[in-house]
């Protein structure tokens, strides 16, 4: 499985329906849920973005394709970033030449 940090900023769209906020960051669970995708956290931010969340999944396509899913629902707009764990590090470390 892979980490991943989904950076989100509402859409005009988004913060006029601000209210559902709640019931829609649920939804965006479910949704990863049934894509066999972990939400580990999601967090309402101050600063550049509006939410932050911690995902794990077990590649990109996954990840893309909820980040995709979630943004076409015209609330949010997304960067996703690509995140590596200790284990992963010594890997990587491992390959340097």
């Amino acid at each position: 499985m892979a980490y991943y940090v989904l950076l989100s900023n509402f859409t005009d769209q988004g913060i006029k329906t601000i209210r559902d906020t709640q019931k829609r960051a649920e939804a965006f669970k479910a949704m990863a849920s049934k894509s066999g995708i972990k939400v580990h956290t999601l967090l309402w931010t101050l600063g550049q973005y509006d939410v932050v969340a911690i995902a794990e999944a077990d590649d990109d396509i996954a990840a893309t394709a909820l980040a995709l899913s979630i943004a076409s629902l015209g609330n949010i707009r997304t960067q996703t970033l690509r995140a590596f764990d200790t284990a992963d590090m010594a890997k990587i470390m491992a390959k340097m030449a």
